[in-house]
């Protein structure tokens, strides 16, 4: 569909949100959003696979979600939308690209809050065993929809204080090893580079699933851009989060990674166990660093629950602004979408039941399925780059206040990047399943999307 064709007004559909977001809350939800549960818990895995290769695989893939935050900063600082990335599929693509990538991003982000609410209420059942498990998630549930029911500041304030927790327990983290690591922590020797003598152990296999594991942690950076619609100053709050990005990436995690690997041996049985933060801490004779380290983790869990909710909501509400979904999930009042938070809530709260009733077959079968979304979400970014590019440079090239590097050289690398990952999930028997499930449910939702458009057209 030529590009012409296609003139929603994508920019203004959150008019009616209200943009109680101060600059404080973008900065801290940028920095924030790169710190997730699957960063402190998740990471083992890769670890254990990839050895002291995990920096290369973590910096690898550091690199392409630089360049996909870089393009996505640059049409969310011309176009600032509550429907972000979704929105921008709709302008430069056409409608059902935009009607694909935001519904299947929606059940990612509302699939993942029952995940998340599983993890966060296992932690508290560890130390409460008498209590539960269903009762912690409801009850998260219910405090989470109820922050984003009230005004969008008090996600702002949340979201926040969750963040400064996270940033303040990693940077101290970072501080600790590397005091470790050059021998100055007291009651601590160093351990120098003795971890570090072989950096493929497993060769080039354990490094490709390192790779992906990698790839995957780096989920909810997407958060800010589509929070920025909501905010005092959305232009100067894309540009900032995303002039930022490269520095966060490079210290919270290859940085992390560089740390954990050289202080623990790589084939510890600790790091998959425990994790690989409470190993390190555990190296370092921190006494209670397996407690402490479940309370970060709790608190990230807990807030990418409410960051997950509040993105869910604001995409959904966007989707239906633009005539893509039924009409009563985007009432407003008192600046908020109410209903697409009750919406966003309720099925996050399905996927926790499901859990419970269904967990060998109907809930597998939603997890493979959301399994490589992010990366559909990032082919549209970039294809949406690429033709909104020329069009802002053309009609309007005062909104480029952030402007993707090497245009458009590096835009095609990141897509070149994106297909050396569906190849590598493909040779992978653990994620192939994700792969294929994932592309099966995209191709449905682009089928609904085109009828939809093609109906619309007819209209």
């Amino acid at each position: 569909m030529p590009l012409t064709t296609v003139e929603t007004p994508t920019e203004t559909d959150g008019a009616s949100l209200s943009h109680g977001l101060k600059q404080r809350h973008l900065s801290m939800i940028a920095l924030g959003g790169v710190i997730g549960a699957g960063l402190f818990v998740g990471s083992g895995a890769g670890i254990a696979a990839a050895g002291p290769s995990i920096v290369i695989a973590y910096a690898l893939s550091g690199l392409l979600v630089m360049l996909v935050m870089r393009m996505l900063g640059e049409m969310s600082a011309a176009y600032p939308s509550s429907g972000s990335f979704s929105s921008h599929a709709e302008r430069a693509i056409g409608p059902w690209a935009g009607f694909t990538a935001g519904w299947a991003f929606w059940v990612l982000l509302c699939t993942a809050v029952g995940l998340e609410g599983i993890g966060a209420a296992q932690i508290v059942h560890g130390w409460l065993p008498g209590t539960p498990e269903w009762a912690w998630v409801a009850l998260f549930m219910v405090v989470f929809c109820g922050t984003n029911l009230a005004a969008v500041k008090n996600f702002g304030e949340f979201e926040f204080w969750f963040a400064a927790l996270k940033v303040g327990a990693i940077t101290l983290f970072l501080v600790l090893g590397v005091l470790a690591l050059a021998g100055v922590l007291p009651g601590t020797d160093s351990p120098g580079g003795s971890h570090l003598t072989e950096l493929l152990p497993n060769g080039g296999e354990g490094l490709v699933i390192g790779l992906l594991a990698s790839v995957f942690a780096y989920g909810g950076l997407e958060t800010v851009t589509i929070a920025a619609a909501e905010s005092q100053d959305p232009v100067c709050g894309v540009a900032r989060a995303v002039r930022t990005a490269m520095w966060r990436i490079a210290v919270f995690y290859v940085g992390s990674m560089a740390v954990i690997v050289a202080l623990v041996p790589w084939d510890s049985p600790e790091v998959v166990e425990n994790g690989p933060y409470v190993a390190a801490l555990d190296r370092l004779g921190i006494p209670g660093a397996g407690q402490l380290m479940n309370v970060v983790v709790l608190v990230a869990l807990l807030s990418a629950m409410n960051a997950n909710i509040y993105g869910a909501s604001r995409i959904g509400y966007s989707l239906v602004e633009r005539g893509q979904g039924p009409k009563w999930l985007g009432r407003v009042s008192g600046g908020v979408p109410r209903v697409a938070v009750m919406a966003s809530s309720v099925f996050g709260f399905l996927c926790v039941l499901l859990s419970y009733w269904r967990p060998d077959d109907v809930f597998a079968w939603l997890l493979n399925m959301i399994g490589a979304v992010i990366l559909v979400v990032w082919i549209f970014i970039a294809v949406s780059q690429l033709r909104l590019r020329r069009r802002l440079e053309r009609e309007t090239p005062e909104r480029l206040a952030v402007r993707m590097w090497a245009f458009p050289w590096l835009t095609w690398v990141a897509l070149a990047g994106m297909a050396t990952v569906f190849v590598l999930m493909a040779r992978e028997p653990d994620t192939r399943v994700q792969l294929y499930s994932t592309g099966a449910m995209t191709l449905v939702l682009a089928a609904a999307g085109y009828a939809w458009q093609r109906a619309r057209e007819r209209r």
